[in-house]
């Protein structure tokens, strides 16, 4: 299934005593790009999260944010350095006796001395917290993903109308063609006839003449091999594996085609159907850049 590199999903959810959220949105991208966006405390799970989307894309800049609300993981112990605390005050104890100064420092005059307390976290419970997380994460990609399938069908029946309209303008060259062919024979043979008035036309050098044109001017090689790209790019639809990059691959060489039909052919007719069928696949190969 076709599927778009744009794409959003969010999901929240109350686990236990977790509470997580998770946003997960991603652009086009030559290659997959994962950013997870977390707090530092749970920065354990950026692998994880990065593995568990793989899962489920391949090519994407992808950006997934989460939060989570954790009591376990925000309790903290605070801790008194005792031995400097007491040095404070002894020896601003001194310092007041010593100049006459009243002693009345406080508890909350050590509170400033920041030196003197030491903050210790509890470790995470990691595969609980992971547990909590993957579950949430699993209802984000479940949207996200169906956003892209979503926006996937719409890229896919827009490109198979382009092909189709391209198709027919083929068919048209097709007919065009020929129609050169005996036009320039006929302009040719007028042109002669004037040039030599009543003389004898040596008719087997105009057919000769032609025949060298036609050779010249012929594009069936090309518009088979341009048919051929189209049917090859239809026949992507229906994969399962990601096509983004196979399909880019066809387009090019579906231009390559065209180019070579327009550089041939010396007729304004054929030169207007080619710059259509370049004008429609270059809005494929726009399209084909957002796909998966």
């Amino acid at each position: 299934m076709i599927k778009s590199m744009t794409g959003y999903g969010r999901a929240k959810q109350q686990i236990g005593d977790i509470l997580v959220s998770v946003e997960i949105k991603s652009v086009n991208h030559r290659y997959f790009e994962f950013t997870p966006k977390l707090h530092r405390n749970f920065a354990f799970l950026e692998d994880k999260l990065k593995s568990a989307v793989q899962n489920y894309v391949s090519r994407g800049k992808i950006e997934c944010a989460v939060q989570i609300d954790a009591p376990e993981a925000e309790e903290a112990v605070v801790q008194i350095n005792t031995s400097l605390a007491k040095g404070y005050i002894n020896a601003l104890k001194k310092f007041a006796d010593e100049n006459g100064i009243d002693f009345d420092i406080k508890i909350s005059d050590l509170a400033l001395k920041t030196d003197i307390f030491a903050v210790h976290k509890e470790p995470a419970n990691e595969e609980l917290i992971w547990n909590a997380v993957s579950q949430v994460l699993a209802e984000a990609v479940k949207s996200f993903v169906a956003m892209r399938e979503v926006e996937g069908r719409q890229l896919s029946e827009d490109i198979k109308s382009r092909c189709d309209y391209i198709l027919s303008l083929v068919e048209q060259v097709e007919e065009r063609s020929p129609v050169v062919v005996s036009e320039y024979y006929e302009k040719l043979t007028a042109r002669i006839r004037e040039l030599l008035s009543d003389a004898n036309v040596d008719e087997q050098r105009l057919l000769t003449e032609a025949a060298v044109f036609a050779d010249k001017t012929a594009v069936a090689e090309e518009t088979v091999r341009l048919r051929s790209h189209i049917d090859q790019l239809n026949s992507l639809f229906s994969e399962k594996e990601p096509v983004g990059r196979k399909m880019d691959f066809l387009v090019q060489e579906m231009n390559r085609e065209a180019n070579t039909i327009g550089s041939k052919c010396q007729d304004t007719g054929i030169a207007t159907l080619v710059i259509n069928i370049k004008a429609e696949i270059e809005k494929i190969r726009e399209q084909i850049q957002n796909i998966e």
